[in-house]
């Protein structure tokens, strides 16, 4: 059941007012829909390195939150969604790693060509944090298209990313992308941008907008190139409580074992904040084990650690639990910018 929007808006904004403080003043598959519920280069160069002058001068102050959930908020069943030919999922994904290599001019102009741009954002509920925002350059390319976007923050080189494939579908999985974003230092997000089961238009290809099964997406593509930059990734999801009643969270790492390592610490960090956790590699946790989505495929085929994490409704419309699950997801993605797996 999804909250009326006169409802959900402030419920959400608040969520993130929560979780901001409780992850910046800390320590440190769904295979069933649930509608209610780079760390361096290929060569091993630091991502960022020989950045000209930093971070760009700021073309926006925005609450970095408010901005997302209003962005997810128009995502719905009714949507329009458009496969990408494959030189727009080439110029969106090389547009990342240009961006990332510190070449801003270079990035700008491969984007144009997909009709996406980068805007420098300064985050003021944040402490005034600076993140680059790869979208759209049009509300129109958001709503017709349905590519997504990509968050990345500048303070820093990337060291790992983030990935909410199901925005709307896994209800308010997206705060906890955006909360392990603002978190951990070193973090990209990567945003789906239209409903999972959304057909294209154009093709008329079933559930074509459903990204974390399907290879021909700007949001794959993306991922594809973070992980060839030997970057971590947790890919996080939402699951109906009546799939998995005695259980919160269900961590796995994919299809390989590259994440095994990180996948077992979050699960204790996870316990550690009283969540209860089903874990793959010890138990069969229904079918919401994340083997089958394709950036977790690909992560395995380069050996990069991949993690596949489901919450619970219960989780995700909590803003206490869901602030204690991005502080596990943070000491994870910490040890990743640190370059320990």
């Amino acid at each position: 059941m999804k909250l009326k929007p006169a409802m959900a808006a402030p419920l959400r904004h608040a969520l993130l007012g929560v979780v901001a403080l409780a992850v910046l003043g800390g320590s440190a598959g769904c295979a069933q829909q649930s509608a209610q519920g780079l760390a361096g280069r290929r060569d091993g160069r630091d991502a960022g390195a020989g950045r000209d002058s930093g971070p760009a001068a700021p073309e926006n102050s925005v609450d970095l939150g408010r901005r997302i959930t209003e962005f997810t908020d128009r995502i719905n069943q009714d949507g329009r969604y458009r496969i990408p030919a494959a030189r727009d999922r080439r110029a969106v994904a090389d547009g990342v790693r240009l961006l990332l290599d510190g070449d801003r001019a270079a990035s700008e102009q491969v984007l144009g060509a997909a009709g996406y741009t980068v805007r420098t954002l300064t985050d003021r509920a944040a402490g005034g944090r600076q993140f680059a925002e790869i979208a759209d350059a049009t509300a129109d390319g958001d709503a017709t298209r349905g590519w997504g976007r990509v968050y990345v923050d500048l303070h820093g080189p990337a060291r790992w990313s983030v990935q909410v494939p199901h925005p709307t579908a896994d209800q308010r999985s997206e705060q906890l992308g955006l909360g392990l974003l603002r978190g951990a230092p070193g973090g990209v997000l990567i945003l789906a941008g239209a409903y999972r089961t959304v057909g294209d238009g154009e093709g008329g290809a079933a559930d074509a907008a459903d990204v974390a099964h399907r290879s021909d997406s700007v949001f794959a593509a993306v991922a594809d190139a973070l992980a060839d930059r030997r970057m971590p990734a947790v890919q996080v999801h939402g699951f109906a409580d009546s799939s998995l009643p005695d259980h919160d969270v269900v961590v796995s790492p994919g299809k390989g074992d590259a994440g095994l390592p990180s996948a077992r610490r979050l699960a204790s960090g996870l316990r550690q904040e009283g969540l209860r956790v089903c874990e793959v590699w010890q138990r069969e946790c229904g079918r919401l084990e994340g083997r089958t989505n394709v950036q977790g495929d690909h992560a395995d085929a380069v050996g990069v650690p991949f993690l596949h994490v489901e919450h619970s409704r219960r989780v995700r419309f909590d803003d206490g639990l869901v602030a204690k699950a991005v502080q596990a997801l943070v000491a994870v993605a910490g040890r990743w910018n640190a370059g320990r797996t």
